[in-house]
Formats: structure tokens, sequence, C-alpha cells
């Protein structure tokens, strides 16, 4: 199963991808990397949704960078908003890979809710699987996708 890239999710599942857009553009999420040991190392990010694309900015010496260019492999979940699982879970997995490209450097900085330093590095992030969990009265609700 290969991974896509945020517009061609966007276009297969355009509501969960608009699900998804709402609770990670500009929000906190927790981003989840293999270690060089095979333990997961969970961080917290602020991820940036453009137009046809899903990045994230770090400090270059950040262990998650590391883990990702040794491991391409990521997940990223936006959790719950309250104790009554308010907005509900929006989680994916795929591969990350990092950007050197100078223009697309700039899309994702316009892109960005914050101003990214100068010093940051970028990655642009595939998706594999999407799973959103509403938490409804009658129980949860759940959404799922796959590139595959």
């Amino acid at each position: 199963m290969s991974s896509v890239d945020w517009a061609t999710f966007e276009q297969a599942a355009p509501e969960l991808a608009a699900v998804g857009r709402e609770r990670l553009h500009g929000r906190v999420a927790y981003f989840g990397t293999i270690r060089k040991s095979g333990a997961p190392r969970v961080h917290p990010v602020t991820p940036i949704v453009s137009e046809d694309a899903l990045y994230i900015f770090m400090e270059p010496t950040s262990p998650k960078g590391k883990d990702l260019q040794r491991d391409a492999r990521f997940t990223l979940h936006a959790g719950v908003e309250d104790i009554n699982g308010g907005e509900g879970e929006f989680v994916l997995s795929g591969e990350a890979g990092l950007v050197t490209d100078a223009a697309e450097r700039r899309r994702a900085t316009v892109a960005s809710s914050y101003a990214p330093a100068e010093r940051y590095i970028l990655f642009t992030l595939t998706i594999r699987e999407v799973l959103h969990t509403a938490y409804q009265s009658e129980g949860p609700a759940r959404a799922r996708w796959s590139s595959g």
C-alpha cells in the first residue's frame, strides 16, 4: 500500500479531509515516530495543511527529525478536546519526506499559521490510512480511509 499526498486524499475522501483540516491545521497534534531502538516516540507538533499538502516544521536537532530520516513512517493524532470526547479523534499514518526545495518551503511557510524559523527543517507528510472517531451518545462513530 502506498501513501498519497493531501490533495489526493482530499479528492478521494472530501468529507473526511475537511474534518482533518479542521482538527489539524494550526493546532497542536501528537506526532509518533520510531526510535532507532524500534520503540515509539511521541512529540507535540503544529501541522500545516496547505491546499495540496500536509507539512510539519521542526528544529534541525529534533529527535523526531532524525527518526524520520532513518525510518519515514509516522502517525499523527489530533486527540479529543475534553473528557466527553469533544470534536472526536482524527488519526492518520503514512510516510514523511524531507523537503529541500525552496519553492515548496515557501508554499509551506505561506500556508502556516505561524512564522517558522529559517533554521527549521520541513517534512511533507503523505497519507496511508486515516481514522476519525466521533463520540456520540449512542456510541462512537468511525470513518476510515486507506490509500490502497
